[in-house]
């Protein structure tokens, strides 16, 4: 799964799943730009990603991913000095709890924003270039509570499950210039995000969960690698489930 010449941005690269992904992209060969709004944790990860493989070449994007104009005009702006855009990784995302009848009209807004709409953005901003130097791939991280729901989860669900509508649909509509649209439902994965989870949800998911573990991020980010790799070059619309034997 050699990335070799090719060249990447990840969104939410500051940490977990996003830094891990970003560190793997970068072990495989590719040059990484790194989207984020934490300058201090954009750097670790660029010194994460030069760790991994000597000779790797990143670059930060201190930005707001759902700021449209800006994604465009940083997208635009490496495009132009970079002269392709391989690889495009959808990885910024936020979690927030809540039943329906006290979820705030603010938080869901925040959620919308933060998990679909910047991969929107982002897609809309790579598939230009793309469609340019007709190829590429777009990847989007979702999650299982996007395929299967949970209970005091409907406005996080919702936003998850609407990157899946988008894999598909963009799949359909890009695919004629060879530009492959794909997503990872990554499972309960040790982050910072899930590190607040209640006991009993923890052990809920640990004993239903096939392997008997919780994953980590370096479990989703050889996904992410393959289906960005011309090894899945013929791998588009598709979700890949990485949860550990959760769903079944």
């Amino acid at each position: 799964m050699s990335l070799s010449g090719k060249f990447a941005i990840v969104t939410g690269a500051s940490r977990g799943i996003g830094r891990a992904i970003a560190v793997d992209l970068a072990r495989a060969g590719a040059d990484v730009a790194l989207f984020g709004r934490d300058l201090a944790a954009l750097e670790e990860t660029q010194a994460a990603c030069a760790a991994a493989r000597e000779g790797a070449r990143t670059k930060i994007h201190v930005v707001d991913v759902t700021d449209e104009a800006a994604m465009a005009e940083h997208v635009a702006r490496m495009a132009a000095a970079v002269g392709r855009i391989d690889i495009a990784v959808a990885n910024a995302g936020q979690a927030k709890d809540g039943l329906i009848l006290r979820f705030k009209s603010g938080d869901l807004d925040r959620l919308l924003d933060v998990n679909l709409k910047s991969a929107f953005y982002l897609s809309a901003a790579v598939a230009k270039p793309m469609m340019k130097q007709r190829g590429g791939a777009i990847v989007f991280v979702s999650s299982i509570v996007g395929l299967a729901g949970n209970a005091g989860q409907s406005a996080y669900a919702a936003t998850k499950a609407g990157l899946l509508g988008l894999t598909k649909s963009l799949a359909k509509e890009l695919g004629s210039r060879n530009i492959r649209v794909n997503a990872v439902a990554p499972g309960l994965i040790e982050t910072a995000m899930t590190s607040e989870m209640p006991a009993a949800a923890r052990d809920y998911y640990l004993n239903t969960i096939a392997l008997g573990r919780a994953g980590a991020p370096e479990d989703v980010a050889p996904v992410v690698t393959f289906l960005a790799s011309d090894a899945a070059r013929y791998v588009t619309g598709q979700t890949l489930v990485v949860d550990g034997g959760f769903l079944m």
